[in-house]
């Protein structure tokens, strides 16, 4: 979730919304979440002043969309993903929901998003998350048993989803005190270190920890992210190498993003993200090998439920 604007930067805000294009429609009213939902995919270019650019630096575009559903009001929010070789997506929500889906492509390019499923995540009890102060769901990671952690904000703390179905249970998660919306939102699976190691973030604090399910967290180093910018997701990389995307935000500038990978010697490359470019409140990535080298590289946004924003799905590949 984005960070909450001071009243200052809101007045300034609102002196710019006068000059933004015209928002997409929120359904007319809220509807449940169902076990299968439509979702409609526009695409958008990588610049839409320069429709020709295809790259930033070495990350080749490989096609985005702007996401969303007419046939639920809980299509938004969307704060991490997960997607396999086969291109299956696993998305989670500041609401507390799971979203399931096919990736579509067409010659190579992401193209859409098909049998799309949501569904809410359950509590310890086996119930559905009963408010806001529980369900922010923020970081996304999948064992390669199938197991499932996710982070939460607010309420800081990381659940095990079994695979194989069932209520969660709590693993172990950092020992910080973390502001309420500036907390867990990194998460990733960290399988050179073995089956069940992981590793947490925090988005404030660029603080990373090292976990594993029979562990106690313990705290490393610090992202080196800047005093604007956030933490907001990160995955491990082979070679001991991890990706960190990183958040800024203020009402002149709008959103920057900078996706940052770097190993044992330092940066190892680096993207840039700021208007004119198609970009948004940016919160999830996943990198996923290709066949031939290198990585597809996934990026969703949060649209925190605001109309004045979008749900995008942006992909790279880039050859290290």
């Amino acid at each position: 979730m984005s960070p909450l604007p001071r009243l200052g930067a809101l007045i300034a805000l609102a002196g710019l919304a006068a000059c933004a294009p015209a928002p997409s429609a929120l359904p007319a009213a809220p509807m449940a979440a169902g076990s299968s939902i439509a979702v409609q995919a526009v695409p958008v270019p990588l610049n839409p002043e320069a429709p020709g650019q295809s790259a930033i630096g070495g990350f080749v575009y490989a096609g985005g969309l702007q996401l969303s559903s007419t046939e639920t009001a809980r299509f938004h929010g969307l704060s991490d993903l997960v997607v396999d070789a086969r291109g299956r997506l696993t998305a989670i929500s500041d609401e507390g929901d799971l979203i399931e889906g096919q990736l579509v492509f067409e010659d190579d390019r992401l193209a859409g998003l098909s049998d799309v499923t949501l569904r809410p995540l359950s509590g310890l009890d086996g119930q559905p998350l009963p408010n806001k102060e529980m369900s922010d769901a923020e970081g996304l990671a999948i064992l390669a048993n199938g197991d499932r952690l996710v982070s939460f904000e607010r309420q800081a703390r990381i659940w095990l989803y079994p695979a194989s179905g069932g209520p969660p249970r709590a693993v172990p998660a950092p020992d910080a005190d973390f502001p309420l919306n500036g907390g867990l939102e990194a998460l990733a699976a960290d399988p050179e270190r073995g089956p069940d190691a992981y590793v947490a973030g925090g988005e404030e604090s660029g603080e990373i920890w090292t976990c594993r399910i029979t562990t106690v967290c313990t705290p490393g180093a610090k992202v080196n992210k800047g005093a604007d910018f956030g933490l907001v997701a990160m995955r491990r990389l082979p070679g001991d190498q991890s990706a960190y995307l990183l958040r800024a935000w203020d009402p002149l500038r709008g959103n920057r993003i900078v996706l940052t990978i770097t190993g044992t010697a330092g940066e190892v490359a680096r993207m840039e993200m700021a208007k004119p470019l198609t970009v948004d409140n940016f919160e999830g990535v996943d990198f996923v090998p290709r066949p031939g080298g290198g990585y597809r590289i996934y990026i969703l946004s949060d649209d925190n439920f605001s109309a004045s924003q979008r749900t995008l799905l942006l992909a790279f590949d880039w050859t290290p």
